[in-house]
């Protein structure tokens, strides 16, 4: 398992979620069919924008999706927080922080 530091967490302009990570790319997770995307131009995976889930289940959607490809996502100090809501925040803090 490659751990792999999450660099900034947000909420784009089309209300999806998105993770950037360092350093890792992942332009086949469709292929996980998992509903997660990769944004080859942004360099982020991205989920729909929630209907029945929440961002939180979203995020951790996103989580295991990758580990599907043997990363562990890992939120760090340095994790940079855009358009996220402080109980967003809270909830994802909570998994853990590297």
């Amino acid at each position: 398992m490659i751990h792999t530091k999450i660099v900034e967490v947000g909420i784009d302009e089309e209300g999806r979620l998105y993770v950037i990570p360092v350093f890792a790319a992942f332009p086949y997770i469709y292929r996980e069919a998992m509903e997660i995307g990769w944004c080859s131009e942004k360099k982020y995976l991205y989920s729909p924008k929630p209907r029945e889930w929440s961002y939180f289940h979203w995020y951790t959607q996103i989580i295991s999706v990758v580990k599907e490809q043997s990363h562990q996502l890992q939120v760090c100090k340095e994790t940079t927080w855009v358009n996220i809501p402080e109980e967003l925040k809270e909830e994802i803090l909570r998994l853990g922080v590297v």
